[in-house]
């Protein structure tokens, strides 16, 4: 038993697990298209179900922070349930081709799934690795970042062969596919639940835990800086990634599948990189900087060259793989600067309500990059205003983000507990 009671055995182990099977959300792209196809419907009314589910996912966080900061054993089981429920339903309701029944399976159930689930093997991480926390949450959420290139193929194999024109040569496999998954992902995330454990002594719930308050949180200006700068990185990452398919195209180049993967491994490796350097650093807030000052970097680049324009694909792909990995890099650098500057006890909470950025960029991201293309017909448009929205994040960063840890209890009195300035390297 000695043997298992590791922190790769008892963290690292099932937050890769639970992880790999929620992070297969953003496959959605996969088979959106077969779902219309087989139910009758537009592209963009089933679109829906991938927003509503990525915004339950951030509100379940939000509200779910402190059930998770409780019993780390429930939520676990909580989030295999809703998600593979979610998944299993997602396929009957395909199969009855109802809409609303797709929404409330994939958006609602399955997105509560997502969000107990995200959560679940943060704290248990920084735990175990307690000099090491940004390692160890970038090795959780490259899980999630990774899920994608690991889940792709089987779900192409599972849907089967095509036509010429791209349609399923046997329709049904689009909700027989969610079937085998749920299955699938049921195993995983039960072994993921039975695995984890937090280190040998260290009490579930302490008091600090329980006098966390939300409303001090919401109104602490470092807080609020935090979760600007991190809905500017989602919803700016969102904005382009949702067209590198169409900005591929419109340089005519050829190989898109090749760049997705490429920039696939780019996000899960941002993920891991960005916030292990953030171990090698006195204030985790420079990880951001670096993230925008870079993003903003190859934005220019390719702006002053005229990549889109030019054609010149090395400028493009550069972009891509760049700003995903700052995407990337931001979701695991989260947990470890929050924890720095608020306290590791109620990590949970506070990650959670952190994670309702994430909520609203998922509704807003996509839909930023959509509106200037609608508006103004033009890929270079889309670079700017990307571009601008990082300079307001570097800005944010800069001058909101204050280099000191609060602790914020239910007494109603913020209280400063170290000032960090001395240590800040940027």
């Amino acid at each position: 038993m000695e043997k298992i009671n590791n922190k790769w055995m008892r963290a690292v182990l099932p937050a890769l697990l639970i992880h790999c099977s929620i992070g297969t959300v953003y496959c959605w792209s996969l088979f959106k298209g077969d779902i219309a196809t087989y139910m009758g419907r537009s592209v963009g009314e089933v679109e829906w179900a991938f927003s509503i589910a990525i915004f339950v996912l951030g509100m379940s966080a939000a509200f779910g922070g402190r059930l998770v900061e409780k019993d780390i054993h429930k939520s676990s089981l909580l989030s295999a349930l809703f998600f593979v429920a979610g998944m299993a339903g997602t396929g009957f309701f395909i199969y009855q081709k109802s809409l609303i029944g797709v929404y409330i399976s994939y958006g609602v159930i399955m997105g509560i799934g997502l969000g107990i689930g995200y959560l679940t093997p943060v704290k248990t991480l920084m735990l175990w690795f307690d000099k090491q926390k940004g390692l160890a949450t970038g090795l959780a959420v490259a899980g999630f970042g990774l899920a994608k290139v690991i889940a792709s193929p089987l779900m192409e194999k599972l849907l089967g062969d095509r036509n010429v024109e791209g349609i399923l040569v046997n329709p049904s496999n689009v909700f027989t596919m969610f079937y085998i998954l749920a299955a699938i992902y049921l195993v995983m995330m039960v072994i993921g639940h039975v695995l984890l454990r937090k280190p040998a002594g260290y009490e579930e719930e302490s008091v600090q835990t329980r006098n966390f308050s939300y409303k001090l949180a919401l109104k602490n200006k470092t807080f609020i800086g935090i979760w600007l700068m991190f809905y500017i990185n989602i919803t700016c990452g969102l904005a382009l990634i949702s067209q590198e398919k169409g900005i591929l195209a419109f340089i005519g180049f050829g190989a898109i599948g090749l760049v997705s993967s490429l920039t696939a491994i780019f996000n899960a490796g941002g993920r891991i990189f960005f916030s292990s350097l953030g171990d090698r650093m006195k204030d985790r807030n420079s990880i951001y900087k670096i993230i925008f000052i870079s993003s903003i970097s190859a934005f220019l680049l390719t702006i002053v060259f005229d990549g889109l324009n030019n054609s010149i694909a090395i400028l493009i792909i550069a972009l891509l793989c760049i700003i995903n990995a700052g995407y990337g890099g931001g979701f695991s650098s989260l947990p470890p600067l929050l924890s720095d500057r608020f306290g590791l006890d109620s990590i949970s909470t506070v990650h959670g309500l952190a994670l309702s950025a994430w909520a609203v960029a998922g509704l807003t991201g996509n839909q930023l990059s959509a509106f200037v293309l609608d508006k103004t017909d033009s890929y270079d448009m889309v670079l700017y205003v990307i571009m601008g929205l990082f300079a307001v994040a570097t800005l944010i960063s800069i001058l909101l983000v204050k280099p000191e840890k609060v602790s914020l209890t239910a007494d109603g009195k913020e209280r400063v507990v170290v000032d960090m300035k001395k240590d800040a390297l940027i």
